[in-house]
C-alpha cells in the first residue's frame, strides 16, 4: 500500500497497483477529457487508457466507496465525441453503480465561435461501488421555511383495490439538500500554474461530501493539488498522482501553504 499524504510522479496506471484492494474510501479527479488536455502529447487517453483506471479504482475503493469523475467532451468534426457517457457506461460494466450524474456549470465560461450554444458545463459522476457508505449532504436555506403547504392527494394502484389518500397540513423546512447543478466561478480560490484546475470549492463540496475525517481519497490526475489541499483543509488523507514532472514542484508549493 502506498503511503498516505504523499505525491507520487508517474502514470496512475503504473503506480495505482502498489494500491491495495478496497483500502480507498473516495476518488475525486479530473482526467484529460478526450485530446483537450494532451499536456504537450505526454498524456494519451484513448479507451486502453480509461479502461484500466477505471477497472483499476473499481478495485482499490471499498465496499461503499465513492468516485467523483469530473468529464467534459471534445468536438471532432462537428460532433461531441460521448467519451464521457462511454466512461460512465463502462464505470457500470465493472461494478460500479451510477450514483449520480451531477453537472458542474461554469459562471464564466470561454466564449467560442461557433454554431451552437456556448459550452457552460462538465459532468460529475458519481460512481459507487454499492450503496455509499457515506453521504453528509450540503444543505442549504428553503426560502419558503416555516411556510405551511397542504399535500392533497389521491392514488389508485392499477390491477388493484388499493387505494392511497392523503390530507395534511407539511411545514416546510428550514433546510434542504443542495441540488446536484453546481454553479462556480472557475480560476477562484487559489492562483495555480495549471491550465485547467477545478474550483476549490469543488472539490470541497464533494470531500465533504463523500468522506469523513482520515478517510483516505485518491485523486490518480492530481494537477494542480486540488484534491490534495482541501484534503489537508478537511482533515482526510490523500494519495496524490501526477504523471507531469512539471506539476510535482506546483503541488508540493500550494500543499506547504495548506494551514
Amino acid at each position: 500500500m502506498l503511503e498516505v499524504n504523499k505525491i507520487y510522479q508517474g502514470d496512475c496506471r503504473v503506480i495505482m497497483k502498489l494500491i491495495s484492494d478496497k483500502s480507498i474510501d473516495m476518488v475525486l479527479t479530473s482526467p484529460p477529457y478526450d485530446n483537450l488536455r494532451s499536456y504537450n502529447g505526454s498524456i494519451e487517453w484513448g479507451e486502453y487508457v480509461w479502461k484500466p483506471v477505471i477497472e483499476t479504482l473499481y478495485r482499490i475503493c471499498k465496499d461503499g466507496g465513492v468516485v467523483v469523475w469530473v468529464v467534459g467532451d471534445s468536438t471532432i468534426k462537428g460532433s461531441e465525441t460521448g467519451t464521457s457517457f462511454k466512461q460512465a457506461l463502462y464505470a457500470k460494466e465493472v461494478g460500479f453503480n451510477i450514483h449520480d450524474t451531477m453537472i458542474y456549470a461554469k459562471n464564466n465560461p470561454i466564449p467560442l465561435t461557433h454554431n451552437r450554444y456556448e459550452q457552460q458545463f462538465e459532468y460529475m459522476f458519481i460512481f459507487s461501488k454499492g450503496k455509499p457508505k457515506t453521504f453528509n449532504p450540503i444543505k442549504v436555506l428553503c426560502k419558503t421555511a416555516g411556510s405551511k403547504n397542504n399535500h392533497k392527494s389521491e392514488k389508485h394502484y392499477e390491477n388493484s383495490h388499493s387505494m392511497r389518500k392523503r390530507n395534511k397540513d407539511v411545514i416546510v423546512n428550514k433546510y434542504k439538500y443542495l441540488y446536484n447543478i453546481w454553479f462556480m466561478t472557475t480560476g477562484t480560490g487559489s492562483r495555480v500554474e495549471h491550465n485547467a484546475p477545478f474550483p476549490e470549492q469543488l472539490a470541497y463540496n464533494h470531500i465533504i461530501s463523500w468522506s469523513n475525517k482520515k478517510d483516505i481519497v485518491l485523486d490518480p490526475f492530481a494537477g494542480s493539488g486540488t484534491t490534495g489541499a482541501i484534503c489537508k483543509k478537511l482533515e482526510r488523507d490523500f494519495i496524490l498522482i501526477e504523471k507531469e514532472p512539471k506539476y510535482m514542484e506546483v503541488i508540493e508549493k500550494r500543499l506547504k501553504k495548506v494551514e
